[in-house]
């Protein structure tokens, strides 16, 4: 994972002052040493160790300073070259990288099992307490994880639940508020960066999925979660980084700085996902069941299967993951979906024809209108694969012999998925650099749901997301309830860049929006 500049912070002055004290002889002594050692390593594998297509690696850092700001950009180029799979270097780390979406899916789908591993990084020990479904290996206690999980789950996106429609009602709430948050922005033609906001409804979204509660923007526990969540994903880079590279905990740098954050910051998510949880215990009902947690605690803690040997600490594990990744996904869609929608106004204007066609101006969006939003529901999905906002998916491993494409692989190798380069193919795509939502409407105008399981932002196979139906209901939803509510533009003399910046997500740089309301304001309509 790439980390900015700014992730470091004020680091940077004191870790010079002390380089130049007593630390730099000694680290450019071990240095020296560690080079001739890893270059002795390098060596050996290139006359003992049969070695993948791939580019040359240099001793200590391997590839790492080939990737660029970009990686998935630049695996995809290495594939012309080497083919849709080859192996790169980082660190002390040999690393496959699959590309293109015939490798992908024969690995993912025809091979899951052999591909359903994740490496043991230490960093990854730390996430959930240990007890993460999205970051443990692949072994029978993940596969009860998983079950639980996804039967769980499935409550809230499965038609005509209670719990489904209470999700729906979260969800139509915040969007709600977002209109009202992004009018008041847009006072006296103002315009607003909507990041922060979209951030703070997605998390707000999860959080009442999970404990059924929506909290105030402003309240305090809420904003000390927020900041909790966002310095994960500043923090598992470097995780990361020091997992391939362990020597880079062996002098001062940012990247060690912010690796030793990591446990505590861990640390402190897990406590309050566990306060949370213990109060859901001490007033758990079997005959309701009010949020994720009750569901989870029910099935873990409560179920009559005999066979499951999950102890309790899996439902904090669970609901840690499903809050630290449901809300980036979401919020990084949604903040995609703005900015294509002010670079292409008549996009935008063709979706509220839509919208205003099937619903009217009297009501609110609702899923029971999704059948009639095709052209919606394509523009959310050519918005994902267009951006393919999730270029690599989470690192796998193997957990034994494969081979894909005529490559053989070990057992235990670690493995990088290019999803970005799936959603790019020009093999599968037409004019895949072109932003089109028509291209996912057949000649009725219906939605072409073979084409869009073309798409692949959620992973695929064993590892895909259990949270992916959830998600797209959320995106939906507030993406429908918006552009019923308001219409966006920007300044005209903003460049409406598509550049991003790279991390665990891919998000748009810095731009600002204005909302103006289309026609009356409207409430959400509880249920009865």
């Amino acid at each position: 994972m790439a980390l900015n500049d700014a992730d470091f912070g004020l680091q940077g002055s004191s870790i010079i002052k002390e380089w130049t004290g007593q630390v730099q002889p000694a680290l450019m002594a071990s240095f020296i040493i560690l080079f001739f050692m890893e270059a002795w390593l390098w060596v050996r594998n290139l006359t003992f160790k049969r070695r993948l297509p791939g580019p040359f690696a240099w001793p200590v850092v391997g590839n790492a300073m080939q990737l660029g700001q970009m990686p998935h950009i630049t695996f995809s180029k290495l594939a012309k070259k080497y083919g849709n799979v080859y192996q790169i270097r980082l660190g002390c780390s040999d690393i496959v990288v699959l590309n293109g979406d015939a490798a992908i899916r024969q690995a993912l789908i025809q091979h899951g099992t052999e591909f359903a591993g994740r490496p043991d990084f230490v960093s990854f020990r730390m996430i959930s307490g240990g007890r993460s479904m999205t970051f443990s290996n692949y072994s029978k206690q993940w596969k009860m994880h998983r079950r639980v999980a996804q039967s769980t789950l499935r409550a809230f996106s499965s038609a005509n639940s209670k719990t489904k429609k209470a999700f729906e009602q979260h969800v139509a709430g915040e969007a709600m508020d977002l209109v009202q948050i992004f009018l008041r922005l847009s006072v006296d033609g103002r315009y607003f960066n909507p990041s922060h906001e979209l951030t703070v409804a997605a998390a707000n979204v999860i959080c009442a999925l999970c404990f059924g509660k929506r909290y105030g923007h402003d309240d305090p526990e809420f904003r000390t979660l927020l900041g909790r969540v966002n310095k994960f994903g500043e923090t598992v880079g470097a995780g990361s980084l020091v997992d391939v590279m362990p020597w880079l905990q062996c002098f001062p740098n940012p990247v060690r700085s912010v690796y030793r954050n990591f446990k505590n910051l861990n640390e402190e998510f897990f406590a309050y996902v566990k306060d949370k949880v213990v109060q859901h215990r001490d007033t758990y009902d079997p005959r309701v069941t009010r949020d994720i947690s009750d569901a989870i605690i029910g099935v873990i803690e409560h179920g009559k299967d005999s066979t499951l040997t999950l102890s309790k600490d899996y439902v904090e594990g669970t609901v840690t993951d499903l809050i630290g990744a449901g809300q980036d996904t979401v919020s990084t869609a949604l903040h995609w979906m703005l900015l294509l929608l002010v670079k292409y106004p008549s996009i935008q204007s063709k979706l509220q024809e839509h919208i205003d066609k099937a619903v009217g101006r009297d009501r609110l969006p609702s899923m029971e209108d999704k059948k009639a939003l095709a052209y919606l529901d394509a523009f959310i999905y050519e918005t994902m694969r267009y951006t393919s906002f999730v270029p690599v998916t989470i690192p796998h491993s193997t957990t034994s012999d494969v081979t894909i494409e005529g490559v053989h692989i070990p057992k235990d190798t670690v493995v990088f998925i290019n999803q970005w380069s799936v959603n790019r193919d020009p093999e599968k795509w037409r004019d895949p650099h072109v932003f089109d939502p028509s291209r996912f409407l057949d000649e009725n105008g219906d939605l072409d749901k073979d084409l869009t399981n073309d798409v692949m932002i959620f992973s695929t196979g064993k590892r895909r997301c259990i949270g992916e139906q959830i998600a797209k209901v959320e995106i939906f939803l507030v993406s429908a309830i918006l552009l019923h509510q308001c219409s966006f533009e920007s300044h005209a003399s903003q460049d409406l860049s598509l550049d991003c910046s790279y991390g665990l997500t891919l998000k748009p740089l810095h731009f600002t929006i204005t909302a103006k309301l289309r026609g009356k304001l409207l409430g959400v309509v509880s249920p009865a």
